[in-house]
């Protein structure tokens, strides 16, 4: 993984805790939600405030996220947003922690000036021992405030400011006015400067989660379905559950609720270019795991190794190398059904609120797409990564460094033919990211 790590492909974007003022903060408020501390005094986080270097000193790496559910988070300052989150369980909670520090940008700005803030996304489940205590988290509350509580006192001020001002002899009220001007030392002028932090209260519809091998949760849709990474649960509330290798049910259930659409015929793309992609990365997983060196191999080389070792092949490269002549020079169109092993990577999520969580399912179903891999669903990538030969780690690094992570945008330009956000946080028009999803927008 160092390969990773020094291309800022693992662990990149992450906010620098350096300063004594940040840790001095960092670890009141650990202290305040574990009753524990670090001695680290430089150290990196991320949107929720974790830190990897953290959770190895006090040898807890779920030191914010007890039991895997209702994470807590320590925000040190907004620039946190533009941050990942590391080991995720829920695919909701980056987006939540997003759109909660978006929408409490100014409040978030004014109360990490002197303190950091503390919180918690809170469901009603604190375990998850069984499965089907998935379905028992119907919404999640974000909870927060500083370690010196201020958003709670300047609530309280504003309700004693309106009683002063409300109630008869309240003028008269020595009690009401000393509270009254304890509260102020600590909170400054509500009145002028309001310090409060707006609720958020988010429905837990469709997810997918890490528990129990990994679980792709479908209740928000006409025809709902649980989709096992790993051993299939029984007894779940889903009426269908399905495991990763029963392909033509995915196929349907994905089919029957329109969550798909094939990526030849998307409009706004060069789907030819794309399968041509995902074919390349199937043929360097095919031809490095039989030994060959790939070092400075280009683009153009592919076609030559594709020659030489077309007999080692799988059906999936063939399939999509049919797909694209059909694309690129006509001719009948080739029939790849869903048993075939090419039928996912034919596959993109069609536009609906759920591209991100569908385009993350795809990337699981055709794992020798490593570009999908690392953009939909960075834990996925980084557990196959670990596995490969070391002649094919060194060129996926080599070109998501080179041909995607130095040109972000100029590769989703000339992969997709439009602008295709990706899945982890940029700093600017996160609400265009949130409409178009990881492969762009859909052109009706």
């Amino acid at each position: 993984m160092i390969r990773l790590i020094q291309s800022g492909l693992m662990y990149g974007n992450l906010f620098h805790v350096a300063s004594p003022a940040l840790v001095d903060r960092y670890n009141r408020a650990l202290k305040h939600l574990t009753g524990r501390t670090t001695t680290l005094t430089d150290f990196y986080i991320d949107i929720s405030g974790f830190s990897p270097e953290v959770g190895n000193d006090l040898n807890d790496p779920l030191y914010l996220n007890h039991n895997g559910v209702n994470r807590q988070f320590i925000l040190l300052s907004t620039e946190q947003h533009n941050c990942p989150l590391l080991d995720a369980k829920f695919s909701t909670s980056l987006p939540i922690l997003q759109r909660f520090i978006a929408e409490n940008e100014a409040a978030l700005f004014a109360l990490t000036a002197r303190d950091a803030v503390a919180g918690e996304l809170i469901n009603s489940v604190y375990d998850l021992k069984d499965p089907k205590r998935l379905f028992d988290i119907r919404a999640i509350t974000v909870e927060a405030d500083t370690t010196m509580g201020t958003v709670r006192n300047a609530a309280d001020l504003a309700a004693k400011v309106d009683t002063f001002l409300t109630e008869e002899d309240a003028w008269f009220d020595d009690v009401l006015i000393g509270e009254m001007i304890t509260l102020a030392g600590q909170t400054g002028d509500v009145t002028r400067n309001p310090v409060k932090l707006k609720p958020l209260k988010v429905e837990q519809g469709n997810f997918w989660t890490a528990h129990f091998g990994g679980l792709y949760v479908f209740q928000s849709v006409d025809h709902p379905a649980t989709i096992a990474v790993g051993d299939k649960p029984e007894d779940l509330p889903t009426k269908y559950t399905f495991d990763l290798t029963q392909r033509n049910r995915i196929a349907k259930f994905l089919e029957f609720n329109d969550l798909v659409e094939p990526v030849v015929k998307a409009r706004g793309i060069d789907g030819a270019a794309i399968l041509r992609q995902k074919m390349d990365f199937i043929l360097v997983a095919t031809v490095t795991a039989a030994g060959v060196d790939l070092a400075g191999t280009a683009r153009r080389d592919m076609r030559m190794l594709a020659r030489r070792y077309s007999d080692l092949l799988p059906e999936a490269f063939h399939g999509l190398a049919a797909l694209v002549n059909w694309a690129e020079n006509g001719g009948s169109w080739p029939r790849i059904s869903s048993d075939h092993p090419a039928y996912f990577y034919t596959l993109r999520a069609a536009d609906t609120p759920d591209h991100a969580l569908v385009n993350m399912l795809l990337s699981e179903l055709s794992p020798l797409d490593v570009r999908q891999l690392f953009i939909c669903h960075k834990q996925a990538f980084y557990a196959a990564y670990a596995t490969w030969p070391e002649r094919q780690k060194e060129y996926v690094a080599r070109y998501l460094e080179a041909e995607y992570k130095a040109d972000k945008a100029g590769a989703r330009e000339a992969l997709f033919g439009h602008d295709a956000p990706l899945s982890e946080p940029q700093p600017k028009s996160r609400d265009l990211i949130e409409r178009v999803g990881p492969w762009g927008a859909v052109r009706r």
